[in-house]
């Protein structure tokens, strides 16, 4: 689902989100990572940003495999604006499960980003949730075009992992 009625982002522009519901399987996830690649490309991201964000939607997604509530679907949402692009990530689990934001997987999504934040909410929280109290857990993140990040958030060096 694409819209494209959204609050203004802050630069004036309306925000579009794309929103994808996928089964959490390894079968499926692939096509995640490609949603993030094409709109990544059609963002004019340059080609080692590209894959940064087809690792990092990867990595995300495969961690909230992991603690997903029976054989719940994987939410993504994706954001663009003219600052960069937007993900968030959910799946429902268990009341109190955490997101895992220890070990090798968080810190080599945390490089491929420039800003990544684990939290618990509620499906009434979540673009695409139920409204209820659900418990879920979710992935945010965002990569921004050169020269677009807001004061504070990240720097314009680029840790490609493919150089």
């Amino acid at each position: 689902m694409v819209d494209s009625r959204g609050p203004l982002a802050q630069d004036g522009r309306r925000a579009e989100r794309l929103e994808l519901r996928v089964p959490t399987t390894p079968t499926q996830l692939p096509a995640v990572r490609a949603m993030a690649g094409d709109l990544a490309m059609r963002m004019d991201y340059d080609l080692d940003a590209v894959e940064d964000l087809r690792l990092a939607v990867d990595e995300a997604c495969a961690t909230l495999s992991t603690i997903v509530l029976d054989d719940a679907p994987l939410t993504v949402v994706f954001e663009t604006t003219r600052a960069g692009l937007h993900i968030s990530a959910w799946v429902p689990t268990a009341d109190g499960t955490e997101v895992p934001t220890d070990g090798f997987g968080w810190a080599v999504l945390a490089a491929l980003v420039d800003s990544v934040e684990g939290r618990r909410a509620t499906e009434r929280e979540m673009p695409g949730g139920s409204g209820g109290d659900e418990p879920v857990a979710v992935i945010s993140l965002a990569k921004y075009l050169p020269g677009q990040h807001p004061a504070g958030v990240g720097s314009d060096d680029n840790l490609s992992v493919a150089r």
